[in-house]
């Protein structure tokens, strides 16, 4: 990931994207192996389910923000399309109402890709 930003924050665009990319399969990767693990082991001992969903969660963090500055190097390159399914991914995985998940929504309604705002810290019940 610091390898995209490097690419990023030096304007080879085409380059942060190929780190992000291999970034981000690692972290799917990463949360795929945990979850397997944490499955192979639920009813045998239960300390290793809760470690391993503890280090899926990190995993899933890790890839929401790669997914994040992949969505803004595809902004960048004029492809905001390409980015509409990482900024939704990031919203499923994280969920709406986390920091990351209301940064890929916010980014869904500059695109234009939504039109509703989401305040989540000022949602009340029914509004």
């Amino acid at each position: 990931m610091s390898q995209g930003d490097a690419a990023a924050s030096a304007g080879k665009l085409s380059q942060a994207k190929a780190d992000y990319d291999e970034a981000r399969l690692g972290a799917q990767n990463l949360a795929r192996f945990y979850r397997n693990l944490s499955g192979a082991f639920r009813g045998l001992d239960a300390r290793i389910p809760r470690e391993m969903d503890d280090k899926g969660r990190q995993a899933l963090e890790l890839q929401a923000g790669i997914d994040l500055r992949l969505a803004a190097v595809l902004r960048r390159m004029n492809q905001p399309g390409v980015a509409v399914p990482l900024l939704v991914e990031v919203i499923q995985i994280m969920t709406p109402s986390s920091p990351q998940g209301q940064k890929a929504y916010q980014t869904l309604v500059e695109l234009g890709f939504v039109t509703t705002p989401y305040a989540a810290a000022t949602a009340t019940p029914g509004s």
